[in-house]
């Protein structure tokens, strides 16, 4: 059995429903991808999906849609996205864990890509359930 590339909170679920439900009926789910740009030399991107694309993989849960982007795939390997609500800002949030580093203001990361190896030999040391 193969695994989730990333999971959502709770949270997270329900603001990609409530912003697809916003978004009107040719809205899917959002896209999650990386691209070059901030200080610390990468940024989070999400992106509406009307079409999703069949090279994307695709994360659900509670009804919502989360397309990842096959170039973001070994960067974001066991990344949880979440939704916060602060009284400062209110946005999606990542807990990756191949990220080195992030810039002051958490706006960019920088990102290193998943070590399959490691991965591969955690999962074969993992107790099986039948």
């Amino acid at each position: 059995m193969g695994f989730a590339i990333m999971s959502m909170t709770d949270g997270a679920a329900a603001r990609v429903k409530a912003i697809v439900e916003n978004s009107g009926p040719e809205a899917k789910g959002v896209r999650v991808g990386i691209k070059k740009g901030g200080c610390a030399g990468m940024e989070y991107t999400i992106d509406m999906v009307t079409e999703p694309n069949a090279k994307d993989d695709l994360i659900e849960r509670d009804g919502a849609k989360v397309w990842v982007e096959p170039s973001a795939a070994l960067y974001l390997l066991g990344t949880e996205m979440g939704f916060e609500a602060t009284t400062l800002r209110s946005g999606f949030t990542f807990t990756n864990p191949n990220q080195t580093s992030a810039c002051g203001c958490g706006e960019s990361v920088e990102l290193k890509p998943a070590d399959l190896a490691a991965l591969a030999a955690q999962r074969q040391n993992e107790p099986v359930h039948t």
